[in-house]
């Protein structure tokens, strides 16, 4: 009998994270551990954070995660081809002993996060495991799954999250008295965060994690795209297999809460003040004569009042709020829950994208997904676009959506600090 979607059997299964054999830079061959790290392949701005993170060092990992060729299939190829050159030539080498992975974030603000990577056991949505909240886009996770299948390796961690009882217990408490000994490494990168990194080999440890996560929920905080491409490439090997896991950073946030911000919208062809002219009578539009900080903190006000968008691009702020409640009425979808309808996000999709502006929101020509504010608004005023400025999303209304099944848009979250690319990796055929 399949009992997969039976709410027993999942919950006596929950969490399965296992311990593999981790690659790793050997800091003898690299310039330094900070300068091969990235930011997630979804994070980096491009084309210029692409080519700074290139030229800082012939080894930086981006060189896998983002590969540069003239066709998709040369891209992965040209990746498979650094990957193998790495590890023949020592670059990369393979912990001797399979573990789980301590990992630790920290900046100068007083932001503080520790997880296990490991390799967690792919499940569906259906099984009430690892629960996504946004949508994915077709493209991205056909490219990325090309990417593993050419290179049959995890090249970097999903960000996932739990709720513990918020004690230092359990995972926690194998993880805080794991870091009292000696990283494996230890890097600050050029954000002002600093990365520490330790295995845990040893079986007691790794049962009482396991133990402890059998009782555990997991939500996609970031790595929507990462996740669906593993479930794909999953289906398309024989169980059982490597493909069946797939490479994750699990953080508990009652002990260590995660920053939720936005990810911003870059309208390639549409200028500012077209898309203003097109909310005429349809919003309500303020031009605002300050900086971006202060213009942000306008727009968090206006956004605790209903939904709010910051436009930018023509060298000014233009708050758009009050939306005609007609036009919700007509473009909003009826059949989600309340909190559902009046996400930005949702607002901006259904309503602004598709009936107002026109704009297909998985078409990458027309449209770019954007975590850094400053680059979004850079970016616009350089290439004639317009930059749409985002308000976070509180992650108790994400959890709340997720746990009813309720996706949200597409890239309508940014949980960070997200783990650098770089540290640990997963080679499959190991």
């Amino acid at each position: 009998m399949n009992t997969a979607g039976h709410p027993e059997a999942t919950a006596r299964r929950g969490l399965e994270l296992t311990p593999f054999r981790g690659l790793r830079y050997d800091p003898d061959r690299v310039g330094s551990l900070a300068a091969v790290t990235s930011p997630p392949y979804d994070v980096v701005v491009r084309p210029d954070g692409l080519h700074h993170l290139q030229d800082s060092d012939p080894h930086n990992i981006v060189r896998l995660i983002l590969p540069q060729a003239e066709t998709p299939a040369a891209r992965n190829e040209q990746a498979a081809r650094t990957l193998h050159r790495w590890l023949s030539e020592g670059v990369l080498t393979t912990d001797s002993d399979p573990g789980l992975y301590v990992y630790e974030q920290r900046d100068g603000e007083g932001m503080l996060q520790r997880g296990v990577i490991g390799a967690l056991r792919v499940s569906d949505p259906s099984e009430g495991l690892v629960l996504p909240h946004e949508d994915v886009m077709p493209h991205v996770v056909a490219d990325r799954a090309d990417l593993m299948r050419a290179t049959s390796a995890n090249l970097e961690p999903l960000l996932l999250t739990y709720r513990g009882n918020g004690t230092a217990a359990d995972t926690t408490s194998v993880i805080e008295r794991t870091i009292e000994g000696p990283p494996l490494l230890a890097t600050t990168t050029e954000d002002g965060f600093s990365h520490r990194l330790w295995s845990i080999t040893d079986a007691a440890d790794l049962d009482r994690i396991q133990s402890d996560l059998t009782r555990r929920q997991a939500l996609i905080a970031d790595g929507h795209h990462r996740w669906a491409t593993y479930r794909r490439l999953r289906a398309e090997h024989t169980s059982p297999s490597p493909w069946d896991f797939g490479l994750v950073l699990l953080v508990d946030t009652a002990r260590y809460p995660l920053r939720v911000r936005a990810i911003h919208r870059l309208l390639h062809d549409v200028s500012v003040p077209d898309a203003l002219a097109a909310l005429d009578g349809l919003f309500r539009v303020r031009r605002l004569e300050a900086p971006l900080t202060e213009a942000l903190a306008t727009l968090a006000d206006a956004a605790c009042m209903g939904n709010a968008y910051l436009l930018a691009g023509d060298g000014a702020f233009h708050l758009v709020d009050q939306p005609d409640p007609d036009l919700l009425a007509r473009t909003i979808p009826t059949d989600r829950p309340t909190a559902w309808r009046t996400l930005d996000a949702t607002v901006l999709h259904a309503t602004l994208l598709a009936h107002v502006w026109h704009i297909p929101e998985d078409d990458p020509t027309r449209i770019a997904y954007i975590h850094d504010t400053a680059a979004t608004v850079e970016k616009a005023e350089r290439d004639g676009g317009t930059a749409v400025l985002m308000h976070p999303v509180r992650e108790d209304v994400v959890r709340d959506l997720a746990r009813q099944g309720v996706t949200m848009p597409r890239k309508s979250t940014s949980f960070g600090p997200k783990p650098a690319s770089g540290l640990v990796l997963r080679a499959l055929d190991l």
